[in-house]
């Protein structure tokens, strides 16, 4: 999957992360980049950019944005919400929940037929806390554990259809949510860069990040990934 040429969506395409995603979507040849954010603006000038009006946790909008896309290659559900808390409040896990796992999971089965169309691809944009949880933002960890099955469960449902499921797991990274964190942190640009470059590999655990990364290479031969390719043996071959 190569990123020259394609037709991409980004959620939360206004900062951090998803910003520098949709710059490095253009320096790579995108033909498109559909830049999802809550109130539909972006300061890009690039023509290849069509902001869209797009709260993950809004359904008019999610539909309606898929009304406005023609086709669609690439889906990066990146838009997330970073709490901290101590789980006493089950308001903050259920907005956690909202935004984190039904928003991804919403946006994705809206555009999957345009994704089944073109065999394209499902890109999610996660954290190392869904492997492991971080003890002051439990809300976001659960959450994030939460998408990352998810995840798991499309890319073997979707094998079958041709849509490949990658999943991102970074460390800290330099945005908005770790802003108050006195912690070495990468910067949204290198992470996006290392996004892609996963992508075109065909990686689908990508690790962006050098504290990510130094885990890579266990995870990707340890137990939970061998059970996960075992038991995604178990779905019926789609014909």
């Amino acid at each position: 999957m190569n990123i020259q040429n394609k037709t991409i969506l980004i959620t939360g395409a206004n900062r951090g992360i998803g910003r520098a995603l949709v710059t490095e979507a253009l320096r790579r040849g995108a033909k498109r980049v559909y830049a999802g954010t809550r109130s539909g603006e972006l300061q890009n000038a690039d023509s290849r950019v069509t902001p869209l009006t797009l709260d993950v946790t809004n359904t008019a909008q999610i539909q309606a944005a898929v009304e406005k896309v023609e086709s669609l290659d690439i889906l990066i559900n990146n838009a997330g919400l970073a709490l901290y808390d101590d789980l006493s409040d089950r308001a903050a896990l259920e907005q956690s929940l909202a935004i984190n796992l039904y928003g991804p999971y919403g946006v994705t089965q809206a555009f999957l037929p345009l994704l089944t169309g073109s065999r394209g691809a499902i890109i999610s944009v996660l954290s190392l806390s869904s492997i492991a949880a971080v003890p002051f933002s439990p809300a976001y960890s659960i959450s994030k554990a939460a998408a990352f099955s998810l995840s798991q469960s499309q890319r073997a449902l979707l094998a079958g259809r041709g849509v490949k499921v990658h999943v991102v797991l970074p460390g800290p990274v330099d945005t908005d949510m770790t802003r108050d964190l006195d912690i070495s942190k990468a910067s949204p640009e290198s992470v996006a860069r290392a996004i892609f470059d996963g992508v075109e590999k065909g990686e689908e655990d990508i690790f962006p990040d050098p504290m990510s990364a130094s885990i890579a290479d266990s995870w990707r031969s340890g137990a939970a990934k061998v059970l996960e390719r075992q038991f995604a043996a178990f779905v019926p071959e789609r014909r």
